[in-house]
């Protein structure tokens, strides 16, 4: 199996996404002993199929890769005997009707209701009026489903929370996301929350100088600091093993969409922030269980407004 990164070099900082799906990789070499193997684009990006090329010319079974990633339509077609795994994207989101692709959906929005109810109650402790806010790159249906949670999550804590968001357009640039963030802090914003890769670090860099919370984003990014109140996590590196998983087993079928959410360990909350109370900690359970139980819905769509 192959692994098609964006880039040569996945670290938890520059790459929360690939990093994910990479751990993922070198699990499943390590404990399904398979052969696993990533590869990238060449920096000059002129053969968006050259890693899939090299891919189905030594026979690998299996090609993931980031549903962003263009090329992997066309490289389904050309290549009809190496199945296809797109990361959080569906078929009908990728374009395609190839019957070697299965597409994964990754129930963000659940995790994000957590840290939306979270962020909400810890303004608790701030001025009357709750402001709470969201720093998004583009505006995906993957993005939008994080902030689509965030916010149902805060509403729920606090109907008349004051809710900001803010999109950079940029997934790279932290300093873009450093300025949409310090002006949501200066409309009162007492928690950021960051929906925008490696351009959102800088957001939490901004919540951090400016004293107040953070919550990160695809992967547990507590390591920034105990201001981040918790991450809302998408364990790529799961879904990557259990594809692993299905391809050893001759379980993986393609032409549909696996999904993953909060009852199959597909998305969850990351590390706490010690200020977070074990009574709000306890809260969250409750709710977690609500979501998987299915008596609490989860928005996963926005107003185009928002």
């Amino acid at each position: 199996m192959g692994l098609v990164l964006d880039g040569a070099v996945v670290t938890r900082t520059g790459d929360p996404v690939g990093y994910g799906a990479y751990r993922g990789l070198l699990r499943a070499r390590r404990d399904l002993h398979v052969l696993a193997k990533a590869v990238a684009p060449s920096p000059a990006g002129t053969d968006e199929l050259a890693p899939f090329n090299y891919l189905a010319r030594r026979h690998f079974s299996l090609a993931i890769a980031p549903g962003f990633l263009p090329g992997i339509s066309r490289a389904a077609r050309k290549f009809p005997n190496l199945k296809f795994a797109v990361l959080d994207s569906t078929r009908g989101q990728l374009g395609t009707r190839a019957p070697n692709v299965e597409g994964t959906v990754f129930h963000v929005e659940q995790a994000a209701y957590l840290a939306g109810y979270l962020a909400a109650r810890m303004t608790d402790r701030g001025p009357r009026t709750h402001v709470v806010s969201s720093v998004g790159g583009f505006p995906t249906p993957p993005v939008r489903a994080f902030i689509a949670g965030f916010r149902a999550g805060a509403r729920r804590a606090d109907p008349r929370i004051k809710l900001l968001n803010a999109y950079t357009d940029d997934f790279i640039t932290r300093a873009k996301c450093a300025h949409a963030a310090l002006q949501q802090i200066a409309q009162g914003s007492r928690v950021v929350f960051d929906v925008a890769g490696a351009c959102g670090l800088g957001a939490l860099s901004a919540a951090k100088r400016k004293g107040v919370y953070g919550v990160g984003v695809d992967s547990d990014q507590s390591f920034l600091g105990k201001f981040i109140l918790t991450s809302v996590v998408k364990n790529q590196d799961a879904a990557v093993f259990d594809l692993a998983r299905r391809l050893v087993q001759g379980r993986l079928r393609t032409g549909g969409n696996l999904s993953f959410d909060l009852r199959n360990h597909g998305v969850q909350l990351g590390k706490f922030s010690p200020d977070v109370p074990r009574t709000l900690r306890r809260q969250l359970r409750r709710l977690a269980a609500a979501i998987e139980q299915g008596r609490i819905s989860v928005p996963a769509t926005l107003h185009r407004s928002h």
